[in-house]
């Protein structure tokens, strides 16, 4: 006999409810729920409730619930596009940070027109109300439906394809099953192989747009067929969507590939080749004063330098597993060192030799070097070691994903009982020194074990993996989980950092191992005389230093504060008369060690000031007939005000004293004059940049 009512918990709350209840009825009076978490998984609003049911509604502006009105949209635009152009071949539609993309097979690339027309197409869709409604298939069922469309049924026929995160949205481990666009009719005008959730209706698709169209391989290989991805976004709100537009704007007068160019700070050259990146004068002055600063504070904190070289045997690397694990990764073997005899035969085999990708082996080998003492530890290693990637062509970007990286990297070697304050002491150390650099707004995120891809015992990695979050618990930061992210030695805590405009970057990692240290049988005579294996923590502060500069250089639009800026005095003077005042002047800060240059040029001296304007330094000297007959200098700042004839001494301290103090800060005037704080980030974020994360990483090796 059915039941006539059943009992569940909604928001853990325990209900009575009729047995032909959904979210539907659950959630009538809230027109913002659009979707249900139903013991755990995301589910539709209509989908039938059973007797003990953990029922959580999703409401539209949450992070899930973006996620669902996102991908519903990805069906919209399929729809628009298929209906459109007929002979299209669909591939897979998934949700990216802020949007959504959709792949196609097509003879011909789209072109803007074609992206105008497919969005006027997807607005007529959304406003005739559309219902998405699931029905489950058999895989033979499924094949049948998918006859003329080749990707989806190579998915279908892939038994693994719902590991891959791209392929995610279209099939399940569980099931298949299509979704059915349904007119108000009850006519299905379109369908699509997904695992769903969705949304109940087309018009609950609020505010969308249509982005960009580009070349993408199916499924990442550049082995399979070229497909034409259509990106596209979606909000909660209109309010929400020209948020988001004005955030890519400002994104784009701070993106450090334009900056560099125009502030003459780094280049790609082609004669060198994709991702490996040059910097010039100006770019080389900011990485020396971002390393000079962080080599003061290593010695400060007890840290060995160390020098490793930049390649070596392959045996290094398939000790480590590095090989193993990542050896698509990295560049093609070198074989070297092969002898012959006078008749041509081998006399002494050769060897493969890698760039290296990682610094950690080798600093196991210094280690390794010589017998170690516990009173030596914990014991810290550092290097600016540079490192080599082989990204695939399409997937470098600028600074933040090269083929060749510095890191400044450190390993620390300690006992099991040192292990815990290390890294609370290293976490301190590592989210000081990034203030300092004028990062100040982070969290944390605590990547796991990747089931598929570790070593060492279950034991082992649960005891790191407990470890990192106290430690990142008791730093009072949000915790954000990453299930499966870690390096296949070891759990890691990611430092994810705010720039001014609210997107995140993750800069610093730091890594608990338990099982190198086994691999490379290192060891150190313990208290009571005993071998014992050391702990090692690996650490890269900046991440790279290429893909910091690039995070800086972002974060500040290019108006570096005076101690990083790549020019920190820029003279201009009046007239070619009163440069030799000047030059004088500057000849005292550059005794100092300040960055200065002087505009000798041509140039009318209206054009001098907006070019010094355009330089973004910190401090621009104009030197008239008064400031030299007073032996004075006058200041015009980033913000345009002017200070005139400030006496050369305190003029020299002022910039001095700015300098050294490493101040975040722009100086500029008020009255009476004061050297105080403009800020340089116009724009507050306007979401939880948490939800959804903009992880810029640096390929497929972590650290």
């Amino acid at each position: 006999m059915a039941l006539s009512s059943i009992s569940i918990t909604v928001n853990g709350e325990a209900k009575e409810v009729e047995a032909t209840t959904t979210g539907v009825e659950l959630f009538a009076d809230d027109k913002d729920i659009i979707a249900v978490r139903l013991n755990g998984e995301l589910r539709d609003l209509c989908t039938p409730l059973s007797d003990g049911d953990a029922v959580e509604p999703v409401a539209i502006d949450s992070e899930d619930g973006l996620g669902i009105m996102r991908h519903s949209a990805t069906h919209v635009m399929a729809q628009a596009v298929q209906e459109l152009f007929p002979n299209v071949k669909l591939g897979v539609g998934p949700i990216i940070k802020d949007g959504f993309y959709y792949d196609f097979q097509v003879d011909e690339p789209f072109t803007p027109d074609d992206l105008k027309a497919i969005e006027k197409h997807m607005q007529r869709i959304v406003k005739s109300a559309q219902s998405f409604r699931r029905r489950v298939v058999t895989e033979e069922e499924a094949l049948k439906e998918e006859t003329d469309q080749p990707f989806k049924i190579e998915l279908i026929e892939d038994k693994e394809a719902h590991l891959d995160p791209s392929t995610a949205t279209e099939v399940s481990g569980k099931e298949l099953s299509f979704y059915d666009n349904v007119d108000r009719d009850g006519n299905t005008v379109w369908k699509d192989l997904c695992r769903g959730p969705h949304l109940p209706n087309t018009r609950f698709i609020k505010a969308f747009k249509i982005e960009r169209s580009a070349a993408a391989y199916w499924r990442g290989s550049e082995k399979n067929p070229t497909m034409q991805r259509i990106y596209g976004t979606a909000w909660a709100t209109k309010e929400d969507l020209k948020a988001y537009q004005t955030r890519l704007e400002e994104a784009a007068k701070r993106d450090h590939r334009k900056l560099g160019a125009e502030m003459d700070l780094f280049s790609f050259p082609e004669e060198i080749g994709p991702g490996l990146a040059v910097f010039h004068p100006k770019g080389a002055a900011v990485i020396n004063a971002m390393e000079d600063y962080s080599r003061e504070m290593h010695r400060k904190h007890h840290y060995s330098f160390v020098q490793t070289p930049h390649i070596t045997k392959g045996g290094l690397y398939e000790t480590s597993g590095h090989l193993h694990w990542y050896k698509d990764g990295m560049y093609p073997p070198m074989h070297l060192d092969e002898e012959y005899d006078a008749d041509g035969n081998i006399t002494k085999p050769g060897a493969d030799y890698y760039l290296k990708p990682m610094n950690c082996p080798m600093h196991n080998l210094i280690f390794k070097s010589r017998q170690r003492s516990y009173r030596e530890l914990p014991l810290r290693l550092f290097e600016f070691g540079t490192v080599y990637r082989y990204e695939k062509s399409g997937e470098v970007h600028g600074l933040t994903r090269v083929r060749g990286l510095t890191q400044d990297d450190s390993h620390i070697y300690c006992t099991r009982e040192q292990m815990k304050d290390e890294l609370t002491s290293l976490l301190t150390f590592v989210l000081n020194l990034l203030k300092d650099f004028g990062l100040s707004d982070f969290y944390l995120e605590l990547s796991t074990k990747d089931p598929d891809k570790y070593v060492g015992s279950d034991e082992i990695w649960e005891e790191a993996t407990r470890t990192l979050r106290e430690v990142a618990e008791a730093s009072h930061l949000d915790l954000v989980a990453d299930p499966g992210g870690a390096a296949f030695y070891g759990p890691k805590i990611s430092v994810q950092a705010r720039d001014a405009i609210g997107r995140t970057w993750q800069v610093s990692t730091i890594q608990l191992d338990f099982n190198l240290p086994e691999r490379f049988q290192l060891e150190y005579i313990a208290k009571d005389g005993t071998h014992q294996r050391p702990v090692m923590i690996h650490r890269a502060l900046f991440g790279s230093i290429e893909r910091f500069f690039a995070v800086l250089l972002e974060h500040y639009a290019g108006a570096f504060p005076a101690w990083l800026a790549p020019v920190q005095v820029l003279g201009v003077p009046v007239a070619d008369e009163f440069a030799p005042h000047l030059a004088g002047f500057v000849k005292s800060l550059e005794d100092e060690m300040v960055r200065c240059e002087i505009d000798y040029s041509d140039d009318r001296f209206g054009k001098k000031i907006r070019n010094a304007s355009k330089s973004k330094a910190p401090f621009i000297l104009i030197v008239g007939e008064e400031d030299m007959n007073n032996n004075a200098v006058s200041f015009r700042f980033r913000d345009g005000s002017q200070l005139n004839g400030v006496p050369v001494d305190e003029a020299r301290e002022k910039i001095l004293a700015v300098i050294k103090k490493r101040a975040q800060a722009t100086p500029r005037t008020t009255s009476p004059p004061h050297w105080h704080k403009v800020t340089h980030g116009p724009l507050a974020p306007v979401e939880d940049p948490r939800q959804q994360p903009f992880r810029c990483r640096r390929g497929s090796f972590h650290k």
